[in-house]
């Protein structure tokens, strides 16, 4: 099966590609040949995930999926939430990113947090979403040089390191994109094998 995936993030892509393996022939953005960054302009991550995944799918009429992902602060509210990739500007600085969050944080005790993820996957026209969660917490100082985004001051629950300090195979443990990715092959695999015996069963 090829699925087109809609984004232009090298980091996720290589996340998603360690998640699915060899399961599905996965295509980015680029190697289909589509050359656009589509628009997060919704409220929920939810939306912003359809948005991504229909647009796509409007333009190829391919079998593909996105996904969102916004970091939640119970603290600040659950921001930055569906604006964690903007939440210092529209320039998407990781780093400003993360002063900006620490600052918010500043004087507050509780730094629980948790990344949510959903993908939004359209097969044959109908849209299917996936949700996956990590809690963890937000810690006041950067460490490790892996990752990216908020990963340097996250340590998810179970751990004593952050996902900066962790390599890909330890992050995936713990993942949240990792988790809706794992529900996704699983749908995928069940659809696969259901379509097979279709076309196996003999007509009466």
């Amino acid at each position: 099966m090829r699925l087109i995936f809609a984004t232009n993030n090298r980091n996720k892509i290589e996340e998603i590609r360690h998640a699915i393996g060899d399961s599905f022939q996965l295509l980015t953005l680029q190697e289909a040949g589509i050359d656009i960054d589509i628009p997060e302009p919704h409220d929920t991550l939810e939306a912003n995930a359809t948005e991504k995944s229909q647009t796509i799918y409007q333009m190829t009429h391919t079998s593909c999926f996105s996904e969102d992902t916004g970091l939640e602060v119970a603290a600040l509210g659950g921001e930055p939430g569906v604006k964690s990739a903007r939440y210092a500007g529209d320039d998407k600085s990781h780093e400003k990113n993360i002063d900006k969050l620490l600052a918010e944080l500043a004087g507050q005790n509780d730094t629980s947090a948790r990344f949510r993820t959903i993908i939004s996957l359209i097969l044959d026209g109908r849209e299917t979403l996936f949700e996956g969660i990590c809690k963890g917490r937000i810690i006041r100082e950067r460490r490790g040089s892996h990752g990216f985004g908020y990963d340097p001051v996250f340590i998810p629950d179970g751990s004593d390191k952050t996902f900066a300090e962790m390599d890909l195979a330890d992050k995936q443990r713990f993942s949240h994109r990792a988790k809706a990715t794992q529900k996704l092959v699983a749908f995928l695999s069940k659809w696969g094998a259901m379509q097979n015996f279709t076309e196996q069963k003999p007509q009466s």
